[in-house]
């Protein structure tokens, strides 16, 4: 796989995506959860989507709960929690394994391309993944960083030709 664009993904809602249709967008790339002490960090996600999303920038949201069980919902119950609490309007996607042998393709790739504190594997939910509009990664965020710093990296990856 040479970039982010060779994948596709299960939608919130169903149907098949390909991540080709964000071709020449920065990507953030986040997985997510409903019932986690980072779960507040959609509100600075969606500040980040709504301030850059017009620059060619979006955020996709992958819900997972391998992490202590924090996402135990349906896709739909996923989906209007996240509408509901936070107005959450960038796409999210299925509920994915983010790590393990079942994890998703993409998260595989992202793993293979960026390593953690320790190692390549996600240590917990809202771990991100900033993508260059040339589908590569290009930054790796822990859960514990907070949305609204990642502004000078989003605004880099737009400004690059």
């Amino acid at each position: 796989m040479t970039s982010i664009y060779q994948f596709e993904a299960e939608r919130l809602e169903g149907g098949e995506q390909s991540l080709q249709e964000y071709k020449d967008k920065v990507i953030l790339i986040v997985n997510t959860a409903s019932k986690c002490g980072f779960t507040p960090q959609f509100t600075g996600l969606e500040k980040l989507y709504k301030k850059y999303k017009d620059q060619g920038f979006v955020i996709l949201g992958f819900p997972c709960n391998q992490f202590g069980g924090q996402d135990p919902g349906s896709n739909e119950e996923i989906g209007q929690f996240c509408q509901r609490n936070y107005g959450v309007s960038f796409p999210m996607f299925a509920k994915v394994d983010v790590k393990g042998p079942e994890a998703h393709p993409i998260f595989r790739y992202l793993t293979s391309e960026t390593r953690g504190f320790i190692n390549k594997n996600i240590k917990w939910n809202f771990t991100k993944f900033l993508v260059n509009k040339a589908g590569k990664v290009v930054g790796r965020y822990a859960p514990t960083t907070k949305p609204e710093s990642l502004e000078e990296d989003i605004e880099k990856a737009l400004n690059d030709a």
